[in-house]
């Protein structure tokens, strides 16, 4: 399964790292939380910057990152979300310093975090919140909830099925990222959201639907169900990834 792949390359990315890291001066993090309640009327779209992924393939060559952040934040996104894993995404941890020059709109590390190491090294680069996925920690996620949160980082909180909704709503995370991609089979199916979304709206947490919109009607279908969008491969692979992004901030 590609998910363990990407699991044990991570694991050794993160042995390879420093057991400390300096923290960037004067480094206040930007909440993404009030940032999707402060999203005016419009849609809170939380743009992705991704090259390429193991189901699409490339999607957009030679992406200056801080060029297309601006691009991004004209076009309207609350926060940008940043993909850094290396072999299987084409990021990197530079990209987000790169992204942060730009913009001040709070920026997500996407990875998959398996080591408090890259915790300590998100915050060194500058992000302002993490990607913790709950496939991929597990009984650990608590900890790492808390442990994000003592590095100054919100963590977003990936669920794709009732149980890990139970598990991601017995950590303190605000913010609930429900994944409609099955990270084993790589299938989307958009109403993972809608089925997933009551039981956390009770909890009063806010929800992020994740993967698959391909247009403003899936946004259109979905809004009621969540409170802000992560989109990705179809504003990067876009001509026009600034009109696109629109589309869905306005639907």
């Amino acid at each position: 399964m590609i998910l363990d792949e990407i699991v044990r390359r991570s694991r050794q990315r993160a042995a390879l790292l420093p057991a400390t890291f300096l923290e960037p001066p004067s480094h206040i993090c930007t909440s993404l939380a009030g940032a999707i309640r402060g999203k005016g009327g419009k849609n809170a779209v939380i743009a992705e910057i991704k090259c390429t992924s193991p189901s699409r393939g490339m999607i957009r060559r030679n992406v200056d990152m801080a060029q297309m952040a601006g691009i991004l934040a004209e076009g309207g996104c609350v926060a940008l979300s940043v993909l850094t894993e290396p072999y299987f995404f084409g990021g990197t941890g530079q990209d987000i310093p790169r992204v942060k020059s730009a913009v001040s709109l709070p920026v997500l590390r996407k990875d998959f975090i398996v080591d408090e190491r890259q915790l300590a090294e998100s915050r060194a680069l500058g992000a302002d919140a993490v990607l913790l996925i709950a496939a991929v920690l597990g009984e650990q996620l608590p900890a790492f909830v808390d442990r994000a949160a003592n590095y100054g980082l919100e963590p977003l909180v990936e669920v794709h099925n009732r149980v890990e909704v139970e598990s991601a709503l017995g950590t303190n995370a605000t913010l609930i990222g429900i994944n409609n991609r099955n990270l084993a089979t790589m299938t989307i199916d958009r109403s993972t959201t809608r089925l997933l979304s009551e039981s956390i709206r009770r909890e009063d947490r806010l929800i992020v639907s994740e993967s698959g919109m391909q247009s403003a009607d899936d946004v259109r279908d979905l809004k009621k169900y969540c409170d802000a969008f992560l989109i990705g491969s179809s504003i990067m692979a876009h001509k026009h990834p600034r009109e696109k992004l629109g589309e869905f901030v306005c639907a």
